[in-house]
C-alpha cells in the first residue's frame, strides 16, 4: 500500500508541475502574444503532462521499442537530443542570468535604451519598464547621458526613439541629456547606430545597455562583436510573460551563435 501511495504521489507531483507550466505558457496566447517561446513551451509542457499522466503506458512503450534495433536507435536518439537540449538551455540560462546582473560600476558610461513596440504614440508596457529602469539610473546619476534607440515600425505613428525621449522628458530628465537614434530596426542596428552617434557627439564610449533581462546576453554579444564592452541595466519582465520570452531568447541566442 505504501509503495502504491508513493508511486501515485511521484506521478501526481510532476504531472501537476507540468500542468502549471502548461498554463503559464498558455497565458500569453490570451494576450495575443504568439512566438516560438510560448509555442515550444506549450508543446513541451503538454507532452510532459501526457507522459506523467500515462506514465505506465509510456514506460511500456519504451520497453517495447527497446526490443528492436530500430526502436533502440529511436529511443537513444530522442534521449540524446533531449539531453543536449536540456544542457544547452541550462548553460544558456546561466549566462543569461549572469549578463542581466552586470550593472555599471560608476558614472563613466552612456546608457543605450533598446527600443520596443510603441502603441498610439505611447510606450508599450515592455518599453515603459525599460524606460523606467533607465529613468531610475539617470535620476541618480546626473552626469550620465542616454541614447534612445529605435526606428518607426509600419504600425507606429512616431519612432520608438522619439516616443522614448518624450516619456523620459515627461518624467523630468533634461532633454539635453537624451540623444535620439531613430533609424534602427533590430538589436544589432540599435547598437551599431548608437555607437556611431556616441562617437559623433563625443559621448562616453563605455555603454550600458538598458533592455529586458532575458535580452541582455544577446545584446551584450552583439556589442562585443562590434567592438565595445558593455554593462547592463535590466528591466523587469511581467511574470506571465517571462517563460515565453526566456525560451524565445534561447532560440535567438542559438541562432546568433550559428550565424555569427
Amino acid at each position: 500500500m505504501n509503495n502504491f501511495v508513493e508511486s501515485t504521489v511521484m506521478k501526481i507531483i510532476p504531472a501537476a508541475a507540468s500542468l502549471c507550466l502548461l498554463i503559464w505558457f498558455l497565458i500569453p496566447f490570451t494576450r495575443g502574444i504568439i512566438n516560438i517561446g510560448n509555442i515550444t513551451g506549450t508543446a513541451v509542457s503538454a507532452a510532459m503532462l501526457v507522459i506523467f499522466i500515462f506514465f505506465g503506458r509510456f514506460t511500456s512503450l519504451i520497453r517495447l521499442l527497446w526490443n528492436s534495433p530500430a526502436g533502440k536507435v529511436l529511443v537513444s536518439s530522442v534521449a540524446a537530443v533531449s539531453a543536449i537540449c536540456v544542457l544547452t538551455a541550462a548553460v544558456m540560462s546561466f549566462f543569461m542570468i549572469k549578463a542581466m546582473n552586470d550593472n555599471p560600476q560608476n558614472d563613466n558610461t552612456t546608457l543605450v535604451v533598446l527600443g520596443c513596440q510603441v502603441k498610439k504614440g505611447r510606450p508599450s508596457n515592455m518599453l515603459k519598464r525599460r524606460l523606467d529602469a533607465a529613468y531610475e539610473y539617470l535620476s541618480e546619476h546626473d552626469s550620465v547621458n542616454v541614447v534612445v534607440s529605435g526606428g518607426q515600425g509600419p504600425d507606429e505613428i512616431i519612432s520608438e526613439a522619439q516616443c522614448m525621449k518624450e516619456y523620459l522628458v515627461e518624467k523630468g530628465i533634461d532633454p539635453g541629456r537624451i540623444y535620439i537614434e531613430d533609424m534602427s530596426v533590430n538589436t544589432e542596428e540599435n547598437l551599431r547606430f548608437s555607437m556611431k552617434l556616441i562617437e559623433e557627439r563625443g559621448l562616453c564610449s563605455d555603454i550600458t545597455i538598458v533592455t529586458d533581462g532575458f535580452h541582455q546576453l544577446r545584446a551584450e554579444l552583439i556589442a562585443k562583436k562590434i567592438g565595445t564592452d558593455v554593462n547592463n541595466i535590466s528591466a523587469p519582465t511581467r511574470w506571465y510573460l517571462l517563460p515565453s520570452y526566456w525560451v524565445r531568447e534561447w532560440f535567438g541566442n542559438v541562432y546568433y551563435f550559428i550565424t555569427n
